[in-house]
C-alpha cells in the first residue's frame, strides 16, 4: 500500500488522528464522540481512552475492565500505565471503593510527578484531597490541596478542587470561605463547557444552602443556614451541639464523642432550661427506662454526677425537688440539632451524595465497626429508606430520599477546637 508523503503509513495516521481527535472529545465532556473515534480499536492507547469515555457514560464495571486491559498493554510505558492506574483510581473513589485507595492514589502521583506529568500528577493530587474530604481527614485534605501545582491542573479538574476547598470549609463552618470557593467552582465549571461540571457545583451550592441546623433556645426552634451557625458559634452562648456531640461556649470545646448517655441528659437539661427536668424524664431519655426502679435511679445519679465534672467550669446542675436544672456560669443557653433528625443521620448524610456505597466505605468514612453499619443499613431497608444491588462484595447502598440530610454539619470531621 502505498506510503503518504510525511513517511507514514496512511492506517498508522488515521489511527493516530482517531487518537487524538478522542482524547480531544474527553477533555470536552463529549463520550460519545470519543467512542465513535475508537470503538473499532484494541490498541492500548484507544482501550484507555475507551475506558475513560465508559466511564462518563457510568459504565463503571466496563470502564475497570478497559483501563485494566490497556496498562497491561502499555508494558514498558511507565507514563501511560500510571495514567490508566489514576482513572481507575478515579473510578473507585467515584463507586466507594476506599480500602487501599489513599496508597494506590499517593504511589500514582508520585509516579507520574517522577516522569514529569504535572498535570496528571496534580489531578491525582486533587482526587487524594476529595478522599481525606471524604473521611474527614480536613487537615491532610488542605494540607494536599495547597501543595498541588493548582496552574497544572486540566480544566476539568479545577472545578472538582474548588468543590474540595468548598467542602473543608463547610464543614469548618466558615460560611464565607465556602461561598467563595463555591463561586470559583462555578467560574471554572462555565469555562469548561461541561454541563456535568456545572451540574455538580449546583448541587454543591444547594447543599450549602439548605438548612444546616435546627436552633432551639428556651423553647422555641428556628433553622440555621451555614451562616447562621457560624454566627452563634462567634457568641458566647452556651451551645450544646447535637449534630457533632459537644459542649460549646467561645474557645472552650468539651467533646462528648461516645458518651451518649451524658449527651442525652445534658441536652434534656439544655432544652428544658432555665426549668429543671423530671428525674423520669431524664431516665426515659437517657436510658430509655420505661419503669424506672431504684439501680435507674442510682444510675441516674451517677450519670449526674459525670456530666457535672464534664461541665465545669461552664456550668452547674442543681437538683430540684422533681429533678435536675442545668445553671451556667453566665449567658444563654441552646441546642443545635440536625434539621431532620435521625437515629442514622450521620450515614443518612453520607449516602445523601446521591452515589452508591459499600458498607465497609461507609465504615470508614463513620469511623465505626462494619457490623455496626451493616446493622443500621438492615434496619434502614427495613424501613425503606435505602436500596442494593449488587452480591457479596460488589453490594451497594444507595438512599431512597433523604429530605434534610446533606448538611455539612452531619458528616465525617474534626471537633472543632476554637
Amino acid at each position: 500500500m502505498k506510503q503518504s508523503r510525511t513517511g507514514r503509513h496512511p492506517g498508522v495516521s488515521n489511527k493516530h488522528d482517531g487518537i487524538a481527535a478522542a482524547a480531544q472529545a474527553l477533555a470536552a465532556g463529549d463520550a460519545l464522540s470519543a467512542l465513535k473515534r475508537v470503538a473499532l480499536q484494541d490498541d492500548p492507547p484507544a482501550l484507555a481512552l475507551r475506558g475513560i469515555a465508559m466511564a462518563q457514560l457510568g459504565d463503571l464495571g466496563r470502564a475497570r475492565d478497559l483501563l485494566r486491559r490497556a496498562a497491561r498493554g502499555f508494558g514498558g510505558d511507565p507514563v501511560a500505565r500510571a495514567r490508566c492506574r489514576l482513572a481507575a483510581a478515579e473510578i473507585a473513589l467515584v463507586t466507594r471503593d476506599l480500602g487501599g485507595l489513599e496508597q494506590a492514589l499517593g504511589t500514582v502521583r508520585s509516579a507520574l510527578a517522577a516522569q514529569d506529568d504535572r498535570a496528571n500528577a496534580a489531578h491525582a493530587a486533587c482526587l487524594q484531597a476529595r478522599l481525606l474530604l471524604l473521611t474527614g481527614r480536613l487537615d491532610q485534605a488542605e494540607a494536599v490541596l495547597e501543595g498541588l501545582d493548582a496552574a497544572a491542573l486540566p480544566p476539568a479538574s479545577r472545578p472538582g478542587c474548588w468543590l474540595v476547598a468548598a467542602g473543608i470549609a463547610m464543614r469548618r463552618i466558615r460560611a464565607g470561605d465556602a461561598a467563595l470557593a463555591l463561586d470559583r467552582a462555578a467560574r471554572a465549571a462555565h469555562e469548561t463547557g461541561i454541563a456535568a461540571l456545572a451540574t455538580e457545583v449546583a448541587q454543591a451550592r444547594a447543599a450549602f444552602e439548605a438548612p444546616a441546623a435546627r436552633l432551639i433556645e428556651s423553647g422555641c426552634e428556628a433553622l440555621l443556614d451555614l451562616a447562621g451557625v457560624e454566627a452563634l458559634l462567634g457568641t458566647d452562648m452556651l451551645l450544646v451541639d447535637a449534630c457533632r456531640n459537644f459542649l460549646r461556649c467561645g474557645a472552650t470545646v468539651v467533646p462528648l464523642t461516645g458518651r451518649p448517655v451524658l449527651m442525652a441528659l445534658l441536652r434534656a437539661l439544655a432544652e428544658a432550661w432555665p426549668g429543671d427536668v423530671p428525674r423520669e424524664t431524664l431516665l426515659a431519655r437517657a436510658f430509655r427506662a420505661r419503669q424506672a426502679d431504684e439501680s435507674h435511679r442510682a444510675r441516674l445519679r451517677v450519670e449526674i454526677g459525670r456530666l457535672r465534672g464534664q461541665l465545669a467550669p461552664l456550668a452547674g446542675i442543681r437538683a430540684t425537688g422533681r429533678g435536675f436544672v442545668l445553671e451556667p456560669c453566665g449567658g444563654r443557653i441552646a441546642v443545635l440539632t440536625p434539621p431532620v433528625e435521625d437515629d442514622h443521620a450521620g450515614l443518612l448524610a453520607l449516602l445523601a451524595d446521591g452515589e452508591a456505597w459499600s458498607s465497609s466505605a461507609l465504615a470508614l468514612a463513620l469511623d465505626v465497626s462494619p457490623r455496626s453499619v451493616q446493622r443500621a443499613l438492615a434496619e434502614l431497608r427495613r424501613a425503606g429508606r435505602v436500596e442494593w444491588f449488587g452480591h457479596g462484595r460488589a453490594r451497594r447502598w444507595i438512599a431512597r430520599s433523604v429530605p434534610g440530610f446533606p448538611t455539612s454539619l452531619l458528616l465525617p470531621a474534626p471537633v472543632p477546637m476554637g
